[in-house]
Order: structure tokens, then C-alpha cells, then sequence
């Protein structure tokens, strides 16, 4: 891991940390006393989220990427980004509520080719960075528990469909090997399942939210290239941190 992103990591958990602590010390100092005891009520709520994401690819290695003898391995490395969202909640049932969550995501990852050098007989590693500044759609089901004084745990799945605006899929891309990039489409749609805890403070609700969705189509363009051609199938992997703020 990055050194940035074991910093990140470590900021994020004493983050929670800290919360769940200053939550807790809330209820005991006034037990019995349920905050927002009406917030059920209402059937329709508002917030913002915060998050910490680490991308990642699935790769689908061609059958036949012994023959490409250039090309030895490919490994995905993963990055960590963040995204900012916007929370609305629609209640459909006491326990349960369909959630969009339009966001932004900064995504990037890593592809690490080992390639063999033809004319030296050695191994170069050709390390390729994919940087994505995405705009996320999903539509998720919240299903809760009932509270327990001041909290509550929940699962959520879904669907997700993304832009990506710095898609460089019609890129002309140089014949120079490590100046050459892996492009991606444009679109993407994906699946997303998690869990998490609502704390409800005397004036907004918050919550804790972890979250993985795995793409569903192949994001990979075809290029001239030994970094595209040895792919057969390149798909998204995100795992989301998440903050949320809600009234």
C-alpha cells in the first residue's frame, strides 16, 4: 500500500472511532432518552455524504496469453479516492427505504504489465495509471433493524450506473510502450450490496456505511497495443467508505 493511503486509512478509522465514542458517551449521559424520536415519521429525507473508495479492476486474461510470449504477467494494483454525494431517502415501509445517492468519484488504479524485452532478453515492468473522475447514479434498498435506543443496523444492495468524464477512449494513444495508455468506456453499470450502522444524534442522523460493487460490463478499448490486446475482459471493483449526514 501506498504510504498516502495507509495515512488515509488511519485518519478514516480514528474518525470512527472517535464518533462512535462520542455517540456512545451521548446515550449514557442521558439514558432513556431516544433522539429524533420522531424521525421515522417523516417519509422523505435529505443529507450529504463523505467517503474514502479503494478502486480496483477485475481482469479476464485472454485464454491464449501464453502465445502473446511479450507479455509474462498483469497485475491490478489498487489506488484510494473519495467521493462526495448527495443522500435522498424515500421510506417505503417501516424498516425500509429506497436511497439515491448521485455522486462523484475519484477513482485510480494501477495496471502492472511484466513484459519481456525481445531485443535484450529481459524483463521490463511497464506500471500503467487509469484515473477516473466519475459521476455515480446508484439506486440502493436499505432494509433496517429496529432502534436500539440510539442505534440501528441496516443492509443495503443495489444498482449503480456511471459516467466516466475523464474517459480517454478516443484518445489516440502513443506507439511508445511506456508512454502508451489503457483506455476505458465511457459507461459502466454495476451491482453493490453493503451494510451499516445510523447513530441518531439530538439534531441529524449519522451513519457509517461500507459498501462494494463489482461492474458488469467490459470497460476495456481495444488498442494496438500488447496492454489492451493481452486483456480479454476489464471490469470495475470498488470498495466505498462512507459517511453519512442526514436530517
Amino acid at each position: 500500500l501506498s504510504a498516502v493511503g495507509i495515512k488515509m486509512k488511519k485518519y478514516f478509522a480514528i474518525l470512527i472511532l472517535s464518533l462512535l465514542i462520542f455517540g456512545e458517551k451521548i446515550s449514557a449521559q442521558k439514558p432513556g432518552v431516544l433522539n429524533l424520536p420522531k424521525y421515522d415519521n417523516a417519509w422523505l429525507h435529505f443529507g450529504f455524504s463523505i467517503g474514502i473508495n479503494k478502486a480496483n479492476f477485475t481482469i479476464h486474461h485472454l485464454k491464449n496469453l501464453a502465445a502473446l510470449d511479450t507479455v509474462l504477467s498483469i497485475l491490478p494494483e489498487p489506488q484510494y479516492g473519495f467521493n462526495l454525494a448527495i443522500v435522498s431517502d424515500l421510506r417505503i415501509h417501516e424498516f425500509a427505504t429506497l436511497r439515491f445517492l448521485p455522486a462523484l468519484s475519484f477513482q485510480d488504479r494501477k495496471l502492472n504489465y511484466t513484459v519481456v524485452d525481445k531485443v535484450k532478453g529481459d524483463t521490463i515492468t511497464f506500471s500503467k495509471p487509469v484515473e477516473s473522475t466519475i459521476l455515480d447514479f446508484p439506486l440502493n434498498l436499505k432494509i433496517r433493524s429496529s432502534r436500539l435506543n440510539n442505534f440501528a443496523a441496516y443492509i443495503i444492495g443495489g444498482a449503480k450506473w456511471s459516467i466516466d468524464l475523464a474517459s480517454q477512449k478516443d484518445v489516440i494513444s502513443s506507439t511508445i510502450p511506456k508512454d502508451a495508455i489503457v483506455k476505458l468506456k465511457k459507461s459502466d453499470f454495476s451491482y453493490e450490496a453493503g451494510f451499516g450502522i445510523d447513530i441518531f444524534f439530538p439534531y441529524f442522523k449519522f451513519s457509517i456505511e461500507a459498501k462494494a460493487s463489482w461492474g458488469l460490463r467490459n470497460l476495456l478499448v481495444k488498442d494496438k497495443d500488447i496492454f489492451s490486446n493481452s486483456i480479454d475482459k476489464l471490469s470495475s471493483k470498488v470498495f466505498l467508505i462512507s459517511f453519512n449526514f442526514e436530517g
